[in-house]
């Protein structure tokens, strides 16, 4: 260290604050909060650093504080540091897991959204919704309840008809002029604020006065409607789905730390249940510590959420653990407990997430090693916000432009998820154009992810080059979604495509990240090619049946259900085709199908 910066360091006040150490090129080096900046930051003079901090001030070129009222305010002021500057000797929180919350947009006419990252944009978020499927179920209520929408046009008022959802009553169809106005509008986003921040007896009292002033009014459907709302919002707490619960609301920590890489596992308990596990994962940090990774992390965490338990339980004591209450009691607006529990249930549960923290240091670190430098790769090569959990994969298939057919496949945390996959029939165009067919697929997608309030995923790949890329990014564009990363992958080079950059990017062939996308994309192309070939059997079937004199729709199906496929009436003996429609007509479907045969083995004579 330069005798300048230790002179800096022995001339700090004694006061609560913050301090930053800078390397020689003036980049972030380290955040740190002290309640004494002088007796905290004379510390790192001493010879017997842990690794990471003595590389640390051995870079230090400089350093920088700002003095604060208490302990508690230089907290909140080094998260807001470390998530600006990102120092680079910081445990930094990597969260493999995003909770959902409710968005209300801060637009003239609200929406309400489903949505896993909170942003700073103006916004109000509420939640975190556990478990997850909880959080859909409140869009439905807020919708039949308050009429917000859901839908992210733009709204001008110059529709000529509103959607379905102003017909079923849940919107209020802002988007045609005069169905409702800027002040009905308020009122309803008012409601729909109470209601997610858990106040429901005042929603309810304010919804009880309206109801009385529409009566005597004379408005006796208006009154009758807001005593529903107010009888449905009643029963909602009183199953305390939505509103605040009362119960233990608790987050117990497991840690599990070997040498560079560590593993955090969170029980998240509810009203006295464990709703949910949370696994939190660091690597290639030296000198990492349990309670040194606790007390960087805690606050991270809970600086992310709005929802803050009553108490937190934690296996080891931590530095600063009075200030951390006081922030969290600041944050919850009522004091909140760190306890470290020895005996009883309590101190069980803390075991049992120290165990899940070990299993899940196992899972990732030594079965899961494959998939951890896969989406590492990826997320770093493509420049993504997160490592990759949900990829969702598009490939198009077609014979010479004929019944276009669209795959969707989903990979999820390491595995293909089949009971996502969907496909989709390409409809309205005149021959093979890949990109319209590219652009109809993830338009029609997303628009119905949206509509349903679903959450988008991590990545959208894409079977093709810059081609079907643009065509991706038009539909998107279309829905007003900008924030969701997209990728081509083109076969004959294997090319990655990315809409910032010119050229493409060019992956080693041995790369665990491009492994995935080619995973990916093949199963998107296998997918397509299967659904276009089932597509094509059923048109065949029912296309060279229905050239049969005395075959008509119901004829078809009944010969579908009894032989499931063309091929299969084909090899049915003449009896069993008798016997299911008659002698006949029998004879003359064995005959014209056998006649067919060998133009039937030719797949390009299909049509």
């Amino acid at each position: 260290m330069n005798a300048t910066l230790e002179q800096r360091i022995r001339k700090l006040p004694d006061r609560p604050g913050i301090y930053f150490f800078k390397g020689r090129d003036g980049g972030a080096l380290y955040v740190g909060k002290a309640k004494s900046l002088r007796k905290r930051v004379v510390h790192y003079l001493a010879d017997d650093q842990e690794p990471r901090l003595a590389a640390m001030v051995a870079d230090a070129a400089d350093l920088e504080f700002v003095v604060t009222d208490s302990e508690a305010e230089a907290l909140l002021l080094e998260n807001n540091w470390i998530k600006q500057k990102k120092p680079r000797y910081n445990i930094l929180l990597r969260d493999d897991k995003t909770y959902p919350y409710l968005k209300l947009t801060h637009d003239e006419y609200p929406r309400i959204a489903f949505t896993r990252r909170i942003r700073d944009d103006g916004s109000e978020y509420f939640g975190p919704f556990l478990p997850g499927g909880l959080a859909r179920k409140a869009i439905k209520l807020i919708q039949g309840l308050f009429q917000v929408r859901v839908c992210s046009i733009e709204i001008d008022g110059k529709l000529p008809r509103p959607c379905l959802y102003y017909d079923m009553r849940r919107c209020l169809g802002p988007c045609v002029d005069g169905l409702t106005t800027l002040e009905e509008y308020a009122v309803a986003v008012d409601a729909t604020r109470l209601f997610l921040a858990g106040r429901n007896d005042e929603l309810v009292r304010d919804l009880r006065k309206s109801m009385a002033k529409a009566s005597e009014r004379l408005e006796y459907e208006e009154a009758a409607r807001l005593r529903d709302t107010a009888a449905e919002i009643e029963a909602v707490g009183q199953r305390r789905k939505l509103s605040s619960v009362h119960g233990e609301d608790v987050d117990i920590y497991g840690c599990a730390v070997r040498g560079s890489k560590a593993a955090v596992a969170i029980l998240v308990m509810r009203g006295g249940q464990v709703l949910d596990r949370r696994e939190l994962f660091w690597e290639e940090i030296e000198g990492l510590d349990a309670a040194v990774l606790l007390n960087e992390v805690l606050p991270q965490i809970y600086d992310r959420t709005s929802f803050i338990p009553k108490e937190i339980h934690l296996p080891i004591p931590i530095e600063g653990e009075e200030a951390l209450v006081e922030w969290l009691g600041q944050k919850k607006g009522e004091r909140v407990y760190l306890r470290l529990p020895s005996r009883g249930p309590k101190a069980q549960r803390v075991e049992l997430a120290n165990r899940n923290a070990e299993l899940a240091y196992r899972r990732r670190f030594r079965s899961g090693s494959e998939l951890a430098a896969a989406t590492r790769s990826l997320g770093a090569a493509l420049e993504l916000p997160d490592e990759p959990r949900r990829i969702e994969g598009f490939d198009i298939s077609n014979f010479q432009g004929d019944q276009p057919v669209a795959s969707l496949v989903v990979w999820e945390e390491g595995r293909m998820r089949k009971s996502d996959y969907r496909s989709f029939n390409i409809k309205g165009l005149a021959g093979p154009d890949d990109f319209a067919s590219m652009k109809q697929a993830i338009e029609r997608r997303y628009r119905r992810v949206l509509e349903e309030v679903g959450s988008m995923p991590d990545l959208i790949l894409v079977d093709g080059g810059r081609g079907q890329l643009n065509a991706a990014l038009e539909a998107l564009a279309l829905l007003g979604v900008d924030e969701t990363p997209v990728a081509g992958l083109a076969k004959r080079e294997e090319e990655v495509y990315l809409p910032a950059r010119p050229e493409p990017l060019r992956l080693d062939r041995h790369d665990p990240g491009l492994k995935l996308l080619q995973q990916i994309r093949d199963e998107a192309h296998r997918f397509a090619v299967a659904r276009h070939r089932k597509r094509r059997s059923k048109r065949t079937l029912g296309s060279r049946l229905d050239e049969i004199p005395g075959i008509g729709p119901r004829r078809r199906r009944q010969l579908l259900r009894r032989f499931g496929s063309l091929a299969g009436v084909r090899e049915a003996p003449l009896a069993e085709i008798q016997a299911e429609i008659g002698t006949e007509l029998g004879i003359r479907v064995f005959e014209r199908l056998r006649s067919w045969a060998e133009a039937d083995a030719d797949p390009g004579q299909l049509n």
